[in-house]
């Protein structure tokens, strides 16, 4: 084997892609005028791939830094008024959820845009993610 070189022009096997590499060749994909094949070529990478990491995307099961749950200030309130949160800086809208509601499991998502969303205890969690960025938009 002296002096012999051996050049390998194929795809590299088991590479391991990060996150955010793996939104950015998404979205790399769904801009205007580009094939998931031109992105694969590009990259190195079977298409099969990326058309994975598309269904994660939209399934919600592949998500960026940005796009995970934060914890946001929760006040319990009894009766129809309250008061602003300090924490927050923002006033408060007392919740116009019956107290049949509350005792079935059903919680109430109040967006900052004004907007409510109602689910039941057994959501489906990326379900709730997807219909939650729908909203944000």
């Amino acid at each position: 084997m002296d002096g012999v070189v051996e050049i390998i022009t194929g795809r590299e096997r088991r590479r391991r892609w990060g996150t955010t590499d793996k939104l950015r060749l998404v979205a790399e994909t769904e801009e205007a005028g580009t094939s998931v094949r031109a992105v694969a070529a590009r990259h190195g990478i079977c298409e099969s791939l990326l058309f994975t990491w598309r269904r994660q995307v939209r399934e919600g099961a592949l998500v960026g830094a940005l796009d995970i749950p934060m914890f946001v200030p929760v006040q319990m309130i009894s009766g129809a008024t309250t008061s602003p949160s300090p924490s927050a800086g923002h006033p408060v809208r007392p919740a116009s959820v019956s107290r049949a509601a509350a005792a079935t499991g059903v919680i109430e998502i109040e967006l900052a845009n004004g907007q409510h969303v109602r689910v039941g205890s057994d959501v489906n969690l990326s379900a709730l993610r997807r219909v939650l960025a729908a909203l944000r938009e």
